[in-house]
């Protein structure tokens, strides 16, 4: 690819991260996490998502004052953003609720965008039922075959196994966050699929540890992890995580080494209240909007 045309591609959802009982409304979602880390690592990207033409403002002022790339003529679209509660709980976890997915659930990609995909080298795919159903299609269409797919299934909530086999069938690599324990049936359910697919799957399960399955090479490796003092939450850890193991794995194909690196990203967030530092929202926060459902 040439300069100022990525070859890596980020799809997913913008979301109003709607902060409650009476806090701030900010822009949110996996996929600007995500951008902002990939931001401060130099990791080149072009972001494809979608936002409200209510809402475009309070997003594009924290796209264009970070320098993410993004085409606004593409990603506002007349309706809704996407919407989310966040609370914080006594023990600094997050609970997330009333999402809606807005202008995001009739995602599909413009024909400018489609031209970017097919330059692309990779693709990572943050996967929210409107992303599903675009990766879902590119992949039936065949504009899949020559790129790299990384898909995020978050806490596995949009997914059995029979819908995550169906998946597979178009990504490379599949990140899950797991909410339940190690030895649950569906974990292992999930590295039957991606041996018998010939894929790779890495698994989270927070501070206890990160499972790493190569159903191309073989490996099976469990990776501890050191838990860290939160001084803030751990909302917004699992997608800093994942910007950092994705820059070392593209770095360094090596996965253990890339978990190694994601550790490091993931234990940032837990020094902050949001999934982002303070100064990344800017003026957002000096003068909150009030939250509301």
């Amino acid at each position: 690819m040439t300069a100022g045309d990525p070859g890596t591609l980020l799809l997913g959802a913008l979301s109003l991260d709607r902060y409650q009982p009476d806090g701030p409304v900010l822009p949110g979602g996996g996929a600007l996490n995500v951008a902002w880390h990939w931001r401060s690592l130099r990791v080149p990207f072009r972001l494809l998502t979608r936002i409200g033409d209510g809402d475009a403002d309070l997003f594009l002022d924290m796209l264009e004052r970070h320098g993410i790339e993004h085409d606004p003529a593409s990603i506002v679209v007349d309706g809704p953003s996407a919407a989310i509660d966040v609370e914080f709980l006594p023990d600094r976890q997050p609970w997330m609720d009333h999402y809606v997915e807005g202008v995001c659930a009739d995602l599909r990609l413009t024909d400018e965008e489609l031209a970017a995909l097919a330059g692309a080298d990779r693709l990572h795919a943050i996967l929210v039922e409107g992303v599903i159903a675009e990766l879902g299609r590119l992949g039936v269409e065949g504009r899949l075959r020559h790129i790299e797919v990384i898909a995020d299934f978050l806490g596995f909530r949009h997914y059995d196994l029979d819908r995550f086999a169906d998946t597979m069938r178009f990504v490379d690599l599949a990140i899950v966050g797991w909410p339940g324990d190690p030895a649950d049936d569906v974990v292992d359910g999930l590295r039957r699929t991606v041996v018998e697919l010939g894929k790779r799957l890495v698994v989270t399960f927070g501070a206890r540890g990160v499972r790493v399955i190569d159903g191309r090479a073989g490996p099976d490796d469990w990776i501890p992890v050191t838990p860290v003092p939160v001084i803030g939450t751990t909302i917004g850890c699992g997608d800093a995580f994942i910007a950092y193991f994705l820059a070392e794995w593209w770095r360094t194909g090596d996965l253990v080494a890339a978990v190694e690196r994601g550790k490091v990203g993931g234990a940032l967030p837990t020094a902050w209240v949001r999934p982002l530092p303070d100064d990344a929202y800017g003026s957002l926060l000096l003068a909150p909007r009030t939250s509301t459902r």
